[in-house]
């Protein structure tokens, strides 16, 4: 019982402290489950991420439910997606009350201003640490600029920008391990 406790309570906290949607989300997850709880490597963090981008739904509840299904099967998911929800759920109830009344006063747009730009560092971050450890080969480089490029540039879906990427890893292992003897 202490550990899906302790499941709802770190996700709660990320989705407490997390703001500005799923790429912000990166830094907590990565502070709390890989560094902190060791629940994840950085390896199998960034493939929930890649897999959670391209399924349906919402990208901070698919990456919870793929940990919490990781250490605890289908009541581990349950209490880590509630855990990572909760925290929206009420925090929009509070503000969809009152933010009409309130949105267009300075300090609160100079806030939501300033959240944005916190959020743009963390992703930053994250992106730079996600980098070190996921991009190892000059493959990997090209594949990283080109995915930022089709993506970022071109508008290219993300969903397909990560089947092309999981396409073109298996056609650079299969050409790789020809040329080594091993297929």
């Amino acid at each position: 019982m202490k550990e899906y406790i302790e499941l709802f309570s770190s996700f709660f906290k990320i989705g407490i402290m997390t703001f500005g949607g799923g790429m912000a989300m990166l830094p907590m997850l990565q502070a709390e489950i890989v560094e902190k709880k060791g629940w994840a490597t950085e390896e199998e963090l960034l493939n929930y991420y890649a897999v959670g981008q391209c399924t349906p739904g919402i990208i901070a509840v698919n990456t919870a439910t793929f940990v919490g299904f990781k250490r605890k099967k289908a009541l581990g998911a349950a209490c880590t997606t509630l855990g990572v929800v909760c925290p929206s759920l009420i925090i929009i109830m509070i503000v969809a009350a009152f933010l009409g009344n309130i949105s267009n006063y300075p300090v609160v747009q100079n806030a939501l201003w300033g959240v944005r730009v916190a959020a743009c560092a963390l992703i930053l971050s994250s992106i730079i640490k996600l980098f070190r450890s996921g991009v190892k080969s000059i493959f990997g480089m090209v594949m990283f600029l080109l995915a930022i490029l089709v993506t970022g540039v071109f508008g290219l879906s993300s969903v397909i920008m990560v089947i092309a990427a999981i396409i073109a890893g298996n056609l650079y292992r299969l050409i790789i391990h020809r040329k080594e003897g091993e297929v």
